[in-house]
């Protein structure tokens, strides 16, 4: 267990950005998994539409230290030429 004050403070902080890091995840989660259904639905339009609406949560990700740049640009690179190859 935390002893000294700078310790406990930094369990408290630390416990905090778990929550919220947390939290961030999660909504990114729900971003990439709408892609996906759009995806898979096979309706080029709605998966164009939800690929922007996720790539600046995924980038807010980046910023916030949530996941690493080279990952989302791994996610955004492979959801793009998945919404690309569609056929209506």
């Amino acid at each position: 267990m935390a002893n000294t004050p700078q310790s406990k403070k930094r369990a408290r902080q630390s416990e905090r950005n778990k929550d919220i890091n947390k939290a961030r995840r999660s909504r990114i989660r729900t971003f990439l998994r709408k892609v996906e259904e759009a995806i898979a639905s096979g309706n080029q339009e709605a998966a164009a539409t939800a690929l922007r609406a996720a790539q600046p949560e995924l980038a807010r990700g980046v910023t916030k230290g949530v996941l690493h740049k080279n990952t989302v640009a791994r996610k955004m690179s492979r959801l793009s030429s998945r919404v690309k190859a569609i056929t209506e």
